[in-house]
């Protein structure tokens, strides 16, 4: 991990204060007023730079002095021409490497876990696991290097021969109306017992449909909201290990960006069941339940079933 030198108390500081100032006084010094003397900026590698106005990626590289490549590499999920003020951009060290083709060789953070670095670098925490067999994923050690496969660590190819024109796909057919909710599938209890709502179920600024968001604290675990089956328990690209079970009439519950899960597919469940401990985001620094209910296929507001 990244440290900083702190200079200590007594008499140093002055005098090499007395020494910049002196410098700026004579007229070989080169330095202009307002810039950085003795006093140096923590280094931005192996740590996360929050946008500012005015930042593009290429001059956060250069000041990182790292190859634009490897920061675009070690940020997947960023769009370079859609920053945003306040994002978070991870900046790689001189020890992390992260090949085209993975797998990636990526340091350990504060706060990192198997499931969000896999959600991170859009992968599967067992892929992770079985990269690092003689890691215990319960004690990871900050600054430890990890070996992170990516789906399927094939090499890039760098150029293909001429591919046959496709005939143009349908697009999907639109799910049958559910109808209306039957009036004994509400006052579910929420999945979590302490919460807060960091995202509201609904279209965002660009009208894609995004589903609520919840913000919780650390080992706290997610519960089933009704009774029902439990139809997949695994992992998902972007989305860490998935919970979704089967209720009458239906109906469906998703909980996603978890952790350690509690339940099996095929298992039946009661109402307030654990099914996974909440995941910690590094890019949130939260830990963060994803929840969604759909209806016939179709996601709703989880508002019109909880209680």
């Amino acid at each position: 991990m990244a440290q900083r030198l702190v200079a200590g108390q007594g008499s140093f500081p002055r005098f090499i204060g007395l020494i910049a100032l002196l410098c700026l006084m004579l007229s070989g010094c080169a330095t202009p007023v307002g810039s950085t003397t003795w006093r140096t900026a923590p280094p931005l590698a192996g740590n996360w730079v929050s946008i500012q106005r005015g930042d593009t990626l290429g001059a956060i590289a250069r000041r990182a002095d790292v190859p634009l490549v490897r920061l675009l590499r070690f940020n997947p999920g960023v769009d370079p021409h859609k920053l945003a003020i306040g994002q978070r951009i991870m900046v790689p060290t001189q020890q992390e490497r992260a090949p085209s083709g993975g797998p990636y060789r990526y340091q350990v953070r504060p706060g990192d876990t198997y499931s969000s670095i896999a959600r991170y670098f859009g992968t599967t925490p067992g892929r992770i696991q079985a990269a690092n067999r003689s890691v215990n994923p319960n004690t990871l050690k900050v600054g430890y290097l990890l070996h992170v496969p990516l789906r399927g660590d094939t090499p890039r190819v760098t150029s293909r021969a001429p591919q046959p024109s496709r005939p143009a796909t349908k697009p999907p057919a639109r799910l049958p109306d559910p109808g209306p909710l039957p009036a004994q599938q509400k006052g579910w209890r929420w999945p979590l017992d302490d919460y807060r709502i960091v995202r509201q179920f609904g279209k965002d600024g660009r009208g894609s449909l995004q589903p609520m968001l919840l913000s919780t604290q650390g080992g706290s675990q997610a519960k089933t909201v009704a009774s029902g089956k439990v139809s997949f328990a695994n992992s998902m690209r972007h989305l860490g290990n998935v919970v979704i079970i089967h209720h009458p009439d239906n109906l469906q519950s998703v909980y996603a960006l978890c952790d350690d899960l509690k339940v099996k597919e095929g298992q039946s469940v009661s109402t307030g069941v654990a099914v996974c401990t909440v995941g910690y985001s590094s890019a949130t620094e939260r830990y963060d339940l994803l929840f969604d209910v759909r209806h016939g296929g179709k996601p709703i507001d989880p508002r019109t079933v909880l209680r």
